[in-house]
């Protein structure tokens, strides 16, 4: 096995064990922290906070690498990187978080557990990847960062 697919396994690992471990698979606790007017439920809001003290720290080591661990370079976005097809995406991607209470991670691991309506948001996640493989690509730009590291 390569370090770089061992690395990916342990993210995926973590990632799991968080969203299990906070019950972000469970989609009543999404919907639950988007229902600001009725049985408001602030456990999204915990996670998201704890998330961004790793996620400072990580910041501040990737500062100090010449290169990242699985990788020769890095490749990071910058605010030039907004176009209206990653606005579009992204605001596609946040009403389907919230309707359906899930995102790609949680649907995945859901299939385990409640796996009729979790198979539901896969199948049109999917149909979603096509759609997306069969549009024209959007122009290929380097962001700043990126050209600034080579």
């Amino acid at each position: 096995m390569t370090r770089q697919f061992l690395l990916a396994l342990l993210a995926g690992a973590l990632f799991g064990a968080g969203l299990a471990v906070s019950g972000m698979a469970d989609p009543q606790r999404v919907r639950g922290f988007l229902d600001l007017f009725g049985a408001w439920d602030p456990t999204l809001a915990f996670v998201m906070g704890g998330a961004l003290i790793p996620m400072a720290i990580a910041w501040r080591v990737q500062k100090r690498m010449s290169a990242p661990l699985a990788a020769k370079r890095f490749v990071l976005p910058s605010t030039r990187d907004l176009d209206p097809r990653l606005i579009g995406g992204a605001a596609l991607f946040g009403i389907g978080w919230g309707t359906a209470g899930l995102c790609p991670g949680p649907a995945i691991a859901d299939l385990a557990v409640a796996p009729s309506p979790a198979a539901v948001f896969v199948v049109a996640m999917l149909a979603g990847m096509l759609v997306h493989r069969l549009l024209p690509a959007a122009p290929a730009r380097q962001s700043s960062l990126e050209t600034s590291n080579v």
